[in-house]
């Protein structure tokens, strides 16, 4: 059915798998880290996060791809004869890939961790200072718990489109499923048939990342599910 492109495109769908994973791992950091800015007392890093959760979301994804990897390496290329390398640097695509959608992502993160944050009741926080719990004990144990419970739905959300977003870096040369199927769909000018078979493999990947994450809410929801019996 898929004139022995079959195993060629299982091949790029792992490494769209990869490239999903390792790009949302790279956005929890940096959404984690813009939500603690935009939530600090200090104003110059509220407005910090407040900026680049604002400027990221503004721009489309595609431009802020081919920005950062066109941008990138000529702005490497640029600096590195500076420290006395004169050879030419190609970035790699797939981690210029991570970076990018990472630092997209990261950006509408922050805003589901910061409303996650925002929504947890001030007082259990204060409880458990008044209980004896250190500061750290009462982030990890009382507030990071709920935060997850509560920032899964826009979590979900956003690891949905960042996976459909990976057929992007296909554009900067990544060999991605996309990719392969482009290529496979030129050298057989059956399209149709290789273009399906990609939007079958996403449909499976989602359907099981909502699963998996449908399961993650329960679990952190058993507490709060017990509490109000």
């Amino acid at each position: 059915m898929l004139n022995g492109y079959g195993s060629t495109i299982l091949d790029g769908a792992w490494l769209t798998l990869l490239l999903a994973l390792s790009s949302i791992s790279l956005a929890v950091v940096l959404g984690l880290v813009g939500a603690a800015f935009r939530l600090s007392p200090i104003k110059w890093l509220a407005l910090m996060g407040e900026t680049y959760a604002t400027v990221i979301r503004g721009i489309p994804d595609l431009v802020l791809i081919l920005l950062i990897f066109y941008g990138g390496q000529q702005l490497v290329n640029v600096v590195a004869p500076m420290v006395g390398y004169e050879d030419y640097i190609d970035l790699d695509p797939f981690w210029s890939g991570v970076f990018t959608l990472g630092f997209i992502f990261g950006a509408y993160l922050s805003e589901t961790f910061r409303g996650a944050f925002m929504a947890i009741p001030k007082g259990q926080g204060e409880a458990g200072l008044a209980y004896g719990m250190s500061g750290t004990k009462v982030f990890f144990r009382i507030l990071v718990p709920q935060m997850i419970r509560l920032a899964i739905p826009g979590f979900t959300n956003n690891w949905l489109v960042m996976t459909k977003a990976t057929a992007l870096i296909s554009v900067v040369g990544l060999q991605d499923m996309m990719f392969k199927a482009k290529s496979a769909a030129d050298a057989t000018r059956e399209p149709f048939t290789f273009y399906l078979a990609v939007a079958a493999l996403y449909l499976v990947l989602t359907s099981i990342s909502l699963l998996a994450l449908r399961f993650m809410e329960r679990r952190y929801s058993v507490g709060i599910k017990a509490a109000e019996l």
